[in-house]
């Protein structure tokens, strides 16, 4: 995986629908969370949830095998004026000598992991009572969103080579749910923010290059075309050079049994 998303990178921030801020408050009172705690952001990428959960604890450290993705990350701390601790590493590396933690949280990264190895190891970092925390975020169907069927579409046509979309499109792939009810933390609960914004029609392009299953590195020469037929379809859908865009932010928490 190191690499993977080197060309990725730039984009992301510009392109990736922000998670909800509300849904950050939630998770910190939902599960605890105060100064004296220690959060993790496994596979942090450019450090959205990170910086957005930095106010809440009193240490967070946030993991990834990219290092353009790091320096973005870094870059989003100092413009928020928080401090993080960013350390380039991997699920493989998880072990005690990074010590113990309230909560560890993963945005767009679990999929990557050998997920049940992952839980397994953070079983033995999770401070009693802790958290691994899954966070993701949905398009619902309403009239704002009408654009991201279309696009969606436009994407699975050029990422239809993408082995990895493959393997999660396929039957036997079992989703984060049901691969934590099988582990350490199945007492599972979830909260959810709804958000309305609007949002660049440019930003698509960036959200597309932010996605490893089309990113430059990916499609190659393929780019410049998946460019204008992007702007092609969101010329159907702006207005004033913006799109709607209704998003749901949602956080899966999972934790040991109680009688643990």
């Amino acid at each position: 995986m190191p690499r993977r998303f080197r060309t990725a990178a730039a984009h992301y921030l510009q392109g990736r629908p922000p998670y909800a801020a509300g849904l950050f408050l939630r998770i910190a009172r939902t599960c605890g969370l105060d100064r004296d705690h220690r959060v993790m952001d496994l596979g942090c990428g450019p450090g959205q949830i990170a910086v957005a959960l930095a106010p809440f604890a009193g240490e967070v450290v946030g993991i990834d095998p990219e290092p353009e993705m790091l320096a973005v990350a870094a870059e989003a701390a100092a413009r928020a004026g928080v401090w993080v601790a960013w350390q380039q590493g991997s699920s493989y590396d998880l072990g005690p000598q990074l010590g113990a933690f309230r909560l560890v949280t993963m945005g767009r990264s679990f999929h990557w992991m050998d997920r049940m190895e992952t839980l397994r190891r953070l079983d033995g970092m999770l401070d009693p009572g802790g958290a691994v925390v899954l966070i993701h975020d949905d398009h619902p169907k309403v009239p704002d969103n009408r654009w991201v069927k279309p696009y969606r579409e436009l994407l699975e046509r050029y990422s239809e080579d993408d082995v990895g979309r493959q393997i999660r499109k396929s039957p036997d792939w079992l989703n984060h749910t049901a691969v934590l009810l099988g582990s350490p933390f199945s007492r599972l609960e979830e909260v959810a923010v709804i958000e309305r914004r609007r949002i660049p029609a440019d930003s698509l392009i960036d959200r597309a290059l932010s996605m490893s299953s089309v990113m430059s590195g990916t499609i190659g020469d393929r780019v410049e075309a998946l460019i204008a037929e992007i702007e092609g379809l969101t010329a159907e859908y702006e207005a004033d050079g913006t799109l709607g865009e209704v998003v749901t932010s949602t956080a899966l928490i999972a934790r040991r049994p109680e009688s643990d």
